[in-house]
């Protein structure tokens, strides 16, 4: 009995990973909200802070560390990659909604898929030109709206549109660098990497790293540990037990549940043109996860 319920839990620990890892992302936004520092700051103390916890964990667990400077070349890539990617998506946090800014992030998808067309010859069929032509119309739909309306929100839309293609790059270089380094191992690494990467950008920008008061440092430090660390760590999780077709179409959860999540925390009501470009949007994004996944699978690797 002891072991039909152990096997029982054990098969529902990965979807209940990937509960709370989906839940925890959604939350980002609000905490690059809520610190009220310029948004590379946040970034930079949230993988500063993370990288900082995991060090005790790394040191107690000794990983072998690959020796060979290609395998260290992809979670340094990603590093950089995310150092970028949380530069202009927290900063288009501050100028537009986060629902918008979590949406449009979340586009990456089309480029991994592009990317796997350009560069790994995969084929790519009808739905995912389908789901390339709803995700793009949502977003312009979504962009253009707010151009009109507010120019500064348009601009948002944007950088979370840049911050969407080097999420893309942590994508591609996470999927062949997981295969030198543990889940744990990975995000370490690129943590430090991205740290150091977005502590050179807030020295070029001049943003301050010091002098904030004592709320925003402890947003600073939640957000490391539920965003990062817990996050991370526990979609990564998941996706050791879980097939990408699963994880990944499940994922568009997150911007769905930033856009609930941000009415009562954040008093931000989407309005009709956001709520058509995002369900279209979403649509899009669903269809390229799941064309990119058939694709994969016909994909035959070269000897």
């Amino acid at each position: 009995m002891n072991r039909i319920s152990i096997s029982r839990i054990s098969a529902w620990l990965p979807y209940a990973a990937l509960l709370v890892g989906i839940l925890s992302l959604s939350l980002s936004a609000m905490f690059v909200r809520w610190a009220e520092a310029p948004g590379p700051v946040t970034g930079f103390y949230r993988l500063l802070f993370a990288a900082c916890m995991l060090t005790p964990l790394i040191v107690y667990r000794r990983p072998r560390l690959a020796a060979s400077k290609s395998a260290l070349l992809f979670p340094l890539l990603a590093g950089i990659a995310t150092a970028f990617d949380f530069a202009f998506w927290n900063t288009a946090v501050t100028y537009t909604s986060v629902a918008n800014a979590t949406l449009i992030g979340n586009t990456a998808p089309l480029w991994v898929a592009l990317a796997g067309m350009l560069f790994f010859r995969e084929r790519l069929k009808q739905d995912f030109w389908l789901g390339l032509a709803l995700t793009m119309s949502g977003a312009t739909l979504i962009v253009g709206n707010d151009f009109l309306a507010h120019p500064h929100l348009g601009f948002g839309d944007v950088l979370a549109l840049v911050a969407s293609v080097f999420y893309a790059v942590y994508y591609l270089a996470t999927e062949r660098g997981r295969r030198n380094y543990d889940a744990v191992t990975y995000v370490w690494l690129m943590a430090w990497q991205a740290a150091g990467v977005l502590l050179v950008i807030n020295l070029v920008l001049g943003n301050p790293l010091t002098g904030y008061p004592p709320r925003t440092w402890v947003v600073f430090l939640l957000a490391a540990v539920v965003a990062q660390v817990v996050g991370y760590l526990s979609v990564t999780f998941a996706l050791g037990h879980l097939p990408a077709t699963i994880v990944s179409p499940t994922m568009i959860g997150q911007p769905v549940l930033t856009a609930l999540l941000a009415i009562p925390l954040l008093q931000e009501i989407p309005s009709g043109w956001q709520l058509l470009g995002g369900m279209i949007a979403l649509t899009g994004i669903y269809l390229v996860n799941q064309a990119h996944s058939r694709a994969q699978k016909s994909t035959v690797p070269i000897a």
